[in-house]
């Protein structure tokens, strides 16, 4: 299947970052097209959602949802899986990219829109020239002006409060030397081959950590190693290798399981309660995006934020997984966990939920 893909995206996007690395990755022949103004309309129809990264295939589906696109395409282009068979590495895949994918979006946020300089030489200019290309500037700046307006609206949600950007960054420093500490002995997260782990943290620390100016040069580029992961995940140099041996998992992720199964962990239980709090949708319909508010610790410090039903979607990939293991595979992932005092994680009682679009809604009605 070697027809062209048609992507719509744009370079400072978030989700488009992340397929974009997999589709170098995996060398599936595609066509990048930023997405304009009408685009977008076109997108809505067709997607339900207007939003950005969309896969068109050459038979005409459009593909929305990064994570959806990348189960797709994984069974169409099977040479070198992102999934690992190993049953450890395979639910540590899983998680790493919902926590990337989820978790990190209070650091992008904030690098963003609280530095100006990230909105004068970044966000603008592309911004509008994405969105209107043959429009004058002026015209170009209104227009973007209100995408920024609709997207700074978000922040409060994600957490992005006054009162709570020192735990923000701090955090944000810390995964970063983490992930620099890791990446000095690893080509990737679970050893020479880049995993949905490593596509659910390349949104973030590409488009908006990596390429806006400010956390650019203040967060990425003292952390050479991180620094060229990125370079790595978005321009592929054909060196990949295989998975660690032995479904092993390297000591140096830690510091990233803790914040899994300790922050994240803390936010998906609240997010839980807070979803049976509420009515279930009417049918066709899904969960609003945001529910109320949930409070967990980051960095060691109280952190407050909406909960996002779509967040357990994303963990709801992971349970799959370990639903689908034999007994043996089980005992095995539970043994890991226990290392996290996780060892029930992928047990209980989670709602199960299907997406539309950017909802989610329970199992049984609306589209897939």
């Amino acid at each position: 299947m070697r027809e062209t893909y048609r992507f719509f995206g744009w370079e400072m996007s978030l989700y488009s970052g992340k397929l974009r690395a997999y589709l170098r990755h995996k060398n599936i022949p595609y066509e990048e097209r930023r997405a304009t103004l009408w685009d977008m309309r076109q997108i809505r129809r067709e997607t339900g959602a207007q939003v950005m990264p969309v896969l068109v295939t050459p038979e005409g589906e459009w593909l929305q949802d990064t994570s959806h696109i990348i189960d797709v395409l994984e069974g169409r282009f099977p040479q070198a899986p992102v999934v690992p068979d190993g049953p450890r590495q395979r639910i540590a895949a899983y998680l790493l990219e919902a926590w990337g994918d989820e978790f990190w979006l209070a650091s992008a946020m904030h690098y963003r829109w609280h530095f100006a300089q990230n909105y004068r030489e970044i966000f603008q200019p592309e911004g509008g020239d994405n969105l209107l290309p043959y429009a004058p500037r002026w015209l170009k700046n209104r227009v973007i002006e209100r995408v920024a307006m609709s997207m700074r609206s978000f922040l409060p949600g994600l957490g992005v409060l006054p009162d709570q950007v020192d735990a923000i960054e701090a955090w944000s420093e810390h995964m970063c030397d983490a992930l620099d500490r890791h990446f000095a002995e690893h080509r990737y997260l679970l050893g020479g081959r880049p995993s949905l782990g490593d596509y659910g943290l390349i949104g973030p620390l590409y488009a908006h950590l990596g390429r806006d100016p400010y956390p650019a040069e203040h967060l990425i580029a003292a952390r050479p190693h991180l620094a060229a992961w990125i370079e790595r995940m978005q321009q592929p140099d054909g060196q990949d290798g295989e998975f660690l041996p032995d479904d092993a998992i390297a000591a140096t992720l830690a510091p990233l399981f803790e914040s899994v199964f300790g922050e994240f962990w803390t936010y998906l239980e609240a997010t839980r309660e807070a979803l049976e709090k509420v009515p279930e949708p009417a049918p066709g319909r899904g969960y609003s995006r945001a529910l109320g508010e949930v409070s967990l610790s980051l960095a060691g410090r109280p952190f407050r934020c909406k909960a996002r039903p779509f967040s357990l979607w994303m963990l709801q990939r992971a349970q799959e997984a370990y639903a689908h293991m034999d007994s043996t595979q089980r005992a095995t992932v539970d043994t890991w966990l226990s290392d996290y005092a996780a060892e029930q994680a992928m047990h209980g009682t989670w709602p199960r939920l299907q997406r539309m679009a950017l909802h989610v809604r329970p199992i049984g009605e609306g589209a897939a």
